[in-house]
């Protein structure tokens, strides 16, 4: 029983631990974003590899989100509301929650998860410690550059998914359901509203910060050769998704009646 309470113990006081060392580490990273060097190259590097290279898994997710959407849509509900239902909740779902929260997931997957293997393998090979005997900044030269790259260009893909998932939704529902095309873009463009596209956006740059910071944490602290590594690069990936699904609940909490 006593060893039960010690390790129940242990792990919470761990996990305290880690909590505390991740928050210190995103407050020096925050901070370092209002000083001085700025790694422009790094910056706008990260930028094409976040946003650009991620936009064919994004786009591609939303777009079959919206198509599934609307199939199931037309599947619950009466068939002589369909053209002014359907449009309304595709816009409504694809812009406050499925185009953020699904872009956020993927890019976590595949950006998360490099940042994490690159930071890592530069911290067991002793790169990090090298820019140090540089007088070079790890944080600012690593870290810095993607959580802003991760912050922009999170939500510039959320909102090209929305166009994508509104299209798939509008491509299934004209030559699959037989809804009147006019009709359809006219209840689509009603059903927009600019509250739900910037709470979809805010999610995303929140989920851009979680996806960059906690890949660069991982990576920056990994240690014990390729294991270690690894086991870096599945830690970002899960941590990620778990807070990005807790911050996309309490962001949402906020917009709810808005």
């Amino acid at each position: 029983m006593f060893n039960i309470a010690q390790n129940i113990g242990s792990l919470i006081i761990d996990s305290v631990e880690v909590i505390g060392k991740m928050i210190r580490f995103s407050l020096i990273s925050i901070i370092g974003i209002l000083s001085r060097p700025f790694y422009t190259n790094i910056f706008i590097n990260q930028c094409i590899n976040i946003g650009f290279f991620s936009l064919p898994v994004v786009g591609m997710t939303t777009l079959f989100a919206g198509m599934v959407l609307a199939l199931q849509s037309y599947a619950g509900i009466n068939p002589n509301l369909a053209s002014t239902t359907i449009p309304n909740l595709i816009v409504l779902a694809i812009t406050r929650e499925l185009a953020p929260v699904l872009g956020g997931l993927m890019v976590a997957g595949r950006i998360g998860a490099s940042i994490a293997a690159e930071i890592g393998t530069m911290r067991v090979t002793e790169q990090i410690e090298a820019l140090e005997t540089l007088s070079t900044d790890p944080i600012k030269y690593l870290v810095i550059p993607r959580i802003l790259a991760g912050i922009i260009t999170l939500p510039i893909l959320v909102l090209i998914g929305d166009i994508i998932g509104i299209l798939g939704g509008y491509i299934v529902s004209v030559s699959k359901l037989g809804l009147n095309p006019a009709s359809y873009l006219n209840n689509t463009i009603e059903a927009l509203s600019l509250i739900g596209v910037i709470s979809g956006l805010t999610k995303a740059s929140v989920f851009g910060f979680i996806t960059t910071i906690m890949g660069c944490y991982q990576g920056y602290n990994s240690s014990g050769g390729a294991e270690g590594v690894g086991k870096a690069t599945t830690n970002a990936v899960v941590w990620s998704s778990i807070m990005i699904l807790i911050a996309n609940y309490i962001i949402t909490e906020m917009f709810v009646g808005v």
